[in-house]
């Protein structure tokens, strides 16, 4: 079978565009074109730490032969057709140039290149990309010319724009697999007169939806009252809805009461897999990795201004600060109820300066007993409470001169118990994995 891959990344910036828009728009443009989609359409995101990343950092990839197929199933609709793909049987060779044509008319219609933080890339493949593309993109600092240089060694065709940093994610795009996790994702886009109006989309409707579809996560968050599914941004996504069954997406999104949508298409993604994450000792945490560190807890949580709640975590090699910044809400709660000695494993993106993990979850390992003195010590003589010589000085009976080293403590209950704890919903980044999706 003759088949073909096509890897697009960075046509939005943080005003508008969607690069998943685009490859709704390519899927109807090549099956108009004669060509059959293989499978789901890839989204694929990115490693979330760095700097220069563009709104969602999300990389498409689409997989596409000549043919029919051997099973179908419907991926998307537009235009009151529906998108279909399957297996295909190849009845002939791909028209390379014409695939070439359309995926770069494609890109140059949509890519919003007076952005200086967009810089589109294309790739097209015969045959998916070695597997390391992605888990460095996704865990790594990669360069344009390093991406490049591997690129000119495989059998490719690439183009990048402008400073050609799209052509990272389009590579890394087209080397994921799903061979250790996956998710699916259904995402409705807006009319374009719509582009840049204030979303209409009905809160209980979600609420609902969430109740009435186990399968699926981080739509709405019941405490802040928040919406996840719909973005905040001026551009084309509707909303999307994230789950383990890609059967039920289209079901699912049908409950949610809105404006009236151009159309949808279904993505299989990398999105709430943690793959984004390393363990790693302190010594060995860098700039912009995702970490997964395990220590104890070396300085008690302060809030600082803005409400952010730091504590310091140490390991045999070197010691961190770990951050619950202010738009984790409630989950900051728990933090500050962590102790020195306690023991924990942290989760979350690495910030540059000061050398500080995000947290994105939390598990306990082992909490230390505290205690806390409830009264000064008794005269074993005469029956009467003793007084203090002073800081660390003891007590003494004034009438006997009986001497106590110690007052009388009591245990302290801890409001946490071992286990996980995640940031809420509102707050959660596009690859950590819910502790839903950990059967925990």
């Amino acid at each position: 079978m003759i088949c073909m891959w096509i890897g697009i990344d960075d046509t939005d910036s943080r005003i508008g565009g969607c690069t998943t828009y685009v490859a709704f728009h390519l899927i109807q443009r090549l099956i108009k074109n004669g060509f059959s989609i293989i499978g789901f359409p890839r989204l694929v995101r990115l490693n979330p730490n760095i700097p220069w990343k563009t709104r969602g950092n999300g990389a498409v990839a689409v997989q596409i032969g000549v043919g029919a197929f051997s099973s179908d199933r419907m991926i998307g609709f537009k235009d009151n057709q529906g998108l279909m793909s399957g297996d295909v049987i190849s009845s002939g060779s791909i028209d390379f140039e014409r695939v070439k044509s359309i995926v770069c008319d494609l890109v140059e219609e949509f890519a919003l290149f007076d952005e200086e933080n967009t810089n589109p890339g294309i790739v097209i493949s015969k045959e998916q990309l070695p597997n390391e593309l992605y888990w460095n993109a996704i865990r790594k600092v990669v360069t344009v010319d390093e991406i490049v240089e591997q690129l000119d060694t495989l059998n490719t065709w690439y183009k990048g724009y402008k400073n050609r940093r799209g052509l990272i994610g389009a590579s890394a795009a087209l080397s994921w697999n799903d061979t250790f996790d996956r998710t699916f994702e259904i995402i409705k886009y807006r009319l374009e007169k719509r582009w840049g109006t204030k979303r209409i989309i009905n809160e209980s409707s979600v609420k609902m939806m969430n109740d009435q579809c186990p399968s699926t996560f981080d739509n709405y968050d019941a405490l802040n009252q928040h919406i996840s599914i719909a973005p905040n941004s001026p551009c084309p996504v509707l909303f999307g809805i994230r789950g383990d069954d890609n059967d039920v997406l289209p079901y699912c999104s049908e409950l949610i009461e809105s404006e009236t949508a151009e159309g949808w298409l279904i993505f299989m993604s990398n999105q709430a897999t943690d793959d984004h994450l390393q363990v790693k000792s302190i010594h060995n945490i860098e700039p912009f990795q995702s970490v997964i560190s395990r220590g104890i807890v070396t300085k008690k949580p302060v809030t600082i201004p803005g409400g952010h709640v730091i504590f310091s975590l140490h390991d045999d090699s070197g010691m961190i600060d770990c951050a619950a910044y202010e738009p984790t809400k409630e989950f900051r709660k728990m933090v500050r109820q962590l102790e020195r000695g306690d023991e924990v494993s942290v989760y979350g993106g690495v910030r540059s300066h000061p050398l500080t993990i995000n947290i994105e979850k939390i598990q306990i390992h082992h909490l230390v007993d505290i205690f806390e003195k409830i009264e000064n010590p008794v005269c074993p003589q005469c029956g009467r409470h003793m007084k203090s010589k002073g800081k660390d000085q003891g007590f003494i009976c004034k009438r006997c001169k009986t001497f106590e080293k110690q007052g009388i403590f009591e245990k302290k209950s801890r409001s946490i118990i071992k286990g996980f704890y995640e940031v809420p919903v509102c707050a959660r980044r596009h690859l950590s994995k819910p502790l839903k999706r950990m059967r925990l």
